[in-house]
């Protein structure tokens, strides 16, 4: 064939003509394909002008190939073998993949999901090892520019061209405290919640947060004892005191029965905050990254 009718050539043309040759009725081809008949007639009418042939003949009993059309048949096949296998190399197998994939995000999210990854892992990527490191937001999104890390996952806000967010889960926040905790005798009420003597999570040192700011528009004020920067550290010293800690709820449903905790909600309005996965732009479908953001972190939201 030259040049010029290959550039006439529609790949739709080879899955019609394939198709005619293995079922024999245009009909068949027509629902294989999901097309109408008019459209299996309109390609098999353009593939008899560009071969010059009429490829099948009409007999009672259907399509009856002719002796060009059965010659086609093995190039054919090895044509659409070859197609197929460019779109089969470009998808990610999870069960022969070998690698490391780094993954940033703070200690709320590794806490939440490093131990149903490593199982999952375990059981679809035996072959893949999963890295986590303590990044947070901007230094999460230049470590990822860089090469650095695989993808983030976290709360961002203006993000490069150069990546691309993925939203997981909206989350809320829950108060802590231990089974015996007066708090938790009833429903907590404003007063005993800023009297009782709070934990607050915090990388930096501040004693201060989200519920502050709430209660700082209501005209109120907790009683903070402890700023931690880890939240599992936080539930260790609330069941071993009589100190209460408000985090993610998603985290305290988790861990709280771990430690013997009863999750309340807080007597206080707060903010919900989106959580998302962010990878570089370029990623594609054969990627460790993207099979973990589009397959295994929507199940744990």
């Amino acid at each position: 064939m030259v040049e010029r009718d290959i550039r006439r050539l529609d790949f739709t043309l080879l899955l019609v003509l394939a198709s005619l040759l293995r079922t024999r009725k245009s009909t068949a081809t027509a629902g294989e394909l999901h097309m109408t008949q008019s459209t299996v007639s309109h390609a098999l009418g353009r593939l008899r002008d560009l071969l010059g042939d009429p490829l099948f003949l009409r007999r009672p009993h259907g399509l009856e190939p002719t002796a060009r059309a059965l010659a086609l048949a093995p190039a054919l096949d090895e044509i659409l073998g070859l197609a197929g296998g460019l779109f089969a190399a470009s998808r990610f197998d999870p069960a022969t993949a070998e690698g490391t994939l780094r993954i940033a995000g703070a200690d709320y999210h590794c806490a939440l999901m490093a131990a149903p990854l490593i199982a999952r892992l375990g059981q679809e990527a035996p072959g893949l090892r999963m890295v986590f490191r303590p990044h947070l937001r901007d230094r999460a999104v230049e470590a990822l520019v860089a090469g650095e890390i695989d993808l983030a996952v976290g709360r961002f806000f203006a993000l490069p061209s150069t990546v691309r967010r993925h939203p997981l889960f909206e989350e809320n926040y829950s108060l802590v405290a231990r089974a015996d905790h007066p708090l938790v005798q009833g429903t907590p009420d404003l007063d005993a919640f800023v009297a009782a003597r709070h934990i607050v999570v915090s990388l930096d040192g501040e004693p201060s947060g989200v519920v502050d700011k709430a209660l700082a528009a209501l005209g109120r004020e907790r009683r903070v004892v402890a700023a931690v920067p880890y939240f599992l550290t936080a539930l260790a010293a609330v069941a071993a005191s009589d100190a209460v800690v408000t985090l993610p709820s998603r985290l305290a449903r988790v861990h709280a029965a771990a430690f013997g905790l009863t999750v309340l909600r807080p007597p206080v309005e707060l903010p919900s905050f989106p959580v998302s996965a962010v990878l570089p732009a370029a990623v594609g479908p054969s990627s460790a990254a993207h099979w973990m953001v589009e397959t295994v972190l929507p199940d744990l939201a």
